[in-house]
């Protein structure tokens, strides 16, 4: 399952949805909105996408993660628009029979996603002034 949305990530309810009787191991990552980039304050992100693209680009790390371990179930969610600091942006889970399949999977599928989904994300920093940050620059 794929999915970009404006809603806040409810990572519990991915979590049920990705669990299975045959699977031991369920990773989640969640990406938050961090307070301080580098050394510079960040009040809020606005992110962004193009998303007929950023959505066909998840599927295939969807079918790629499926492909390269034995999942039972993958989630990918993106959030889009403002938020705050605190705020889930990004939710990968992953469940497979064992763990260090579950955790290799899951970490496969972020480093793609943050990779090659055409996500946009602005820092808006304390000091009122921001700045776009483009796919692959530290997303």
């Amino acid at each position: 399952m794929v999915r970009l949305t404006y809603e806040p990530i409810d990572y519990q309810a991915l979590t049920e949805q990705v669990r299975r009787p045959s699977c031991g191991g369920v990773v989640v990552f969640l990406g938050t909105v961090r307070d301080l980039t580098g050394e510079r304050m960040t009040v809020a992100l606005d992110y962004e996408a193009y998303a007929g693209m950023a959505e066909k680009k998840m599927a295939e790390i969807e079918s790629d993660t499926r492909q390269r371990w034995p999942v039972g179930d993958i989630a990918l969610v993106h959030r889009l628009g403002r938020l705050e600091v605190g705020e889930i942006s990004v939710a990968v889970a992953v469940s497979c029979p064992h763990r260090a399949e579950a955790f290799a999977a899951c970490r496969h599928a972020i480093e793609r996603l943050k990779e090659l989904v055409p996500i946009w994300k602005r820092e808006n920093w304390a000091d009122g002034s921001t700045e776009w940050v483009h796919p692959g620059e530290g997303r």
